[in-house]
């Protein structure tokens, strides 16, 4: 398959971090987007930013910046559907989400994800650590058929919030990172968190 587009889910509340835009937060002499950008541009051939609310503030990054087109802020899959209707009006068949937090994602996440899929023979596929009992899913990584557009659409309208619910439904495949030296999907959601992503970057 040729490359998908990328969207960036930063269509959170912070509500952790005091409220604001996590993604916009200085880290390592630069924002958090910033490394987010740097991780994802390699792995797609063109990218947009899911953000609820005045899109003015992401004009630096000169990107398309989409708004879920769900009411109430329904969560990542509200995200997923409003990347997929774009990368629809693109011409585009997948698009690789990743978290506007999570600024030390891996650089081959594209690949391995495409290489699970096939693998698998599904048509959807998460990033995976291990863990001590189990893996740990990262559902906001992911790569998804835009062809299941009007699918998610009809389950959110229907109630459905929880992204791991509809992957079960239409099977899913996982691809699974090291977590050595350190958890590649760190996430950014408090202020410590903030703290602990500048000593690893």
């Amino acid at each position: 398959m040729t490359a998908p587009l990328g969207v960036i889910l930063a269509g959170g509340l912070a509500s952790r971090m005091g409220g604001g835009d996590k993604s916009l937060r200085p880290l390592a002499g630069r924002r958090v987007i910033d490394h987010v950008l740097e991780r994802l541009r390699p792995q797609v051939t063109h990218m947009a930013l899911n953000a609820n609310g005045d899109p003015a503030r992401f004009a630096a990054f000169d990107l398309p910046v989409i708004a879920d087109s769900m009411a109430e802020f329904p969560g990542p899959l509200a995200g997923i559907l409003a990347g997929m209707d774009w990368a629809a009006a693109e011409g585009a068949e997948h698009i690789l989400t990743v978290a506007a937090d999570t600024p030390f994602f891996p650089a081959d996440l594209q690949t391995r994800l495409v290489a699970a899929r096939d693998a698998a023979g599904l048509p959807i596929a998460l990033a995976a650590t291990p863990g001590p009992d189990r893996l740990y899913r990262h559902p906001t990584f992911g790569l998804w058929p835009v062809a299941l557009r009007e699918d998610l659409r009809r389950a959110l309208t229907g109630g459905l919030r929880k992204v791991v619910l509809w992957t079960d439904k239409h099977g899913y495949a996982e691809a699974l990172f090291p977590v050595d030296p350190f958890d590649p999907f760190f996430n950014i959601n408090r202020p410590e968190d903030l703290a602990q992503a500048e000593a690893m970057a």
